[in-house]
């Protein structure tokens, strides 16, 4: 069994969607292909992939700081059709930046005796740096691709990336 797996951040249609509550821009969808790609080499290889999937309900706390999004049971909370999940593939629905909050996703790093982790979606300055700095405290190797992350505001994208590279250890290729 190998020892990496890819974990995709919030490719929802309330993110990447043009009909989206909280759409991040055409930067969003063009990294689509790069995904799909990534995803087909990981299910090829048998790795663990794994996907986040930002999980609200009614007046959750966050929508005081952004529109309602995510809503589970709707739409805009499902993960877009070009990168539907297969069968063997983990989603972990969670209600805050980071996909270790009150989520199985340490858990089933650990189970699978992980060590490599490659990190892609959206937004690289929220979810995907917050998902990146819960990994670099856990001590995994972790790649960040910039043709497989996006953002709303570029210079937040920059910001980010810098940060993960920096900061958190993160390979950025």
């Amino acid at each position: 069994m190998s020892s990496r797996a890819l974990i995709i951040v919030d490719m929802l249609n309330d993110f990447v969607h043009e009909d989206g509550v909280l759409y991040c821009g055409q930067g969003a969808r063009e990294i689509i292909p790069f995904i799909a790609q990534r995803l087909k080499e990981y299910h090829k290889s048998g790795d663990l992939v794994s996907y986040l999937q930002d999980s609200h309900v009614e007046g959750d706390k966050e929508f005081e700081r952004f529109p309602a999004h995510s809503i589970i049971g709707t739409w805009g909370h499902e993960i877009i059709c070009e990168l539907t999940p297969e069968e063997k593939d983990i989603v972990f629905q969670k209600r805050r930046f980071s996909g270790f909050f009150e989520t199985g996703l340490g858990d089933l790093l650990v189970k699978h005796n992980i060590k490599d982790v490659e990190v892609v979606g959206v937004c690289t300055n929220i979810c995907v740096m917050d998902t990146v700095g819960g990994l670099a405290n856990r001590d995994y190797n972790v790649v960040v691709p910039r043709a497989g992350v996006a953002d709303f505001d570029p210079e937040f994208h920059e910001f980010a990336l810098k940060r993960m590279e920096k900061i958190y250890g993160a390979g950025i290729a």
